[in-house]
């Protein structure tokens, strides 16, 4: 395996006391030129997770591996500069994610600058290759970011993560922010360069269908824990967790016409608050088929076959 957590927590203090369980003891195992898909509903804490993974978040607890070797709690200059050889992070927003005042050239070429292992001239000429590579012009190295469309900014982020030829990608929402039509030109490059140089990604998102497209493996994320792991087209056809359940009974119909017919099962009840957690399920509050134990034993995530994983106690 490539990359693997075990229980790996991120918590936030927000004052008075309290404290927000965003990942809350996560673990998880990514294997060798897979794409592991982790979905969720907004607010389940996936971005903090693959954040947390590759450094830019210090962990609370729990532990991180990369090709079996230990990766620090707290990533210090040293551990980023060898660690961002091997692993990168293409983030959701391609607005908000490149620095207005840097060029194109800048923004591509910083990770090789502060590796130190290139001249400019070789830096600017690696530039001008991914440029190409991504379906942009070397020319544009010399503008800014405001000058590109929002679908050409998310291609200077892939190429900025790419440049360093890294292993293990985090791919943090990186089609949300943008139309349809650009996605898939998104999508379908980032297939191409994972055939292409053997590429390990954990692919975050929302869109199950999506998801089932692009990935392997499948993880459902909900309120910072597991509710359910397995090949990607069994979660999606056979889902064991109700809330996976309600997950894909909720994702949209391609056809307009049976979408319109079909009927809508809408979660009800409360979500259990992320802050300062108690014992129990975290879906119990919205499940249809709570049991008396679910409101004060946190269920585990168990095996339920060679390949599936659930923290349901409807299976144990």
């Amino acid at each position: 395996m490539l990359v693997r957590t075990e229980e790996l927590k991120k918590h936030f203090l927000i004052g008075q006391g309290q404290t927000l369980h965003a990942v809350d003891g996560i673990s998880l195992t990514i294997e060798e030129n897979e794409i592991l898909g982790l979905v969720g509903e907004s607010g389940s804490g996936k971005s903090t997770f693959g954040k947390t993974l590759i450094g830019l978040h210090p962990r609370t607890s729990g532990l991180a591996f990369y090709r079996e070797t230990p990766l620090p709690d707290n990533f210090k200059t040293s551990d980023h500069l060898r660690y961002s050889k091997e692993m990168q992070m293409i983030f959701q927003d391609p607005y908000s994610s490149l620095n207005p005042r840097m060029t194109v050239l800048d923004i591509i070429g910083e990770g090789l600058r502060l590796q130190g292992e290139q001249t400019g001239k070789e830096i600017r000429e690696r530039v001008a290759y991914w440029l190409q590579r991504v379906g942009l012009h070397p020319d544009h190295m010399s503008r800014y970011p405001h000058e590109f469309s929002g679908g050409q900014r998310q291609r200077i982020g892939i190429a900025r993560a790419m440049i360093i030829e890294p292993n293990f990608v985090v791919c943090d929402e990186p089609i949300s922010a943008l139309d349809v039509s650009v996605q898939a030109q998104v999508i379908n490059l980032l297939d191409e360069l994972k055939q292409s140089m053997g590429l390990t990604l954990l692919f975050i998102a929302h869109d199950l269908s999506m998801v089932r497209y692009v990935s392997d493996r499948m993880a459902v994320m909900y309120l910072g824990a597991l509710a359910e792991v397995g090949p990607s087209n069994e979660v999606f056809f056979e889902p064991q967790h109700p809330y996976t359940r309600f997950l894909v009974e909720s994702n949209p119909e391609p056809d307009p016409n049976t979408e319109r017919e079909r009927a809508h099962k809408p979660i009800v009840g409360e979500i259990t608050s992320p802050v300062n957690v108690q014992p129990g399920c975290r879906f119990a509050n919205r499940c249809p088929r709570v049991m008396d134990r679910c409101r004060v034993e946190t269920p585990q995530l168990i095996a339920t076959s060679e390949n599936r994983q659930v923290a349901c106690h409807l299976y144990n």
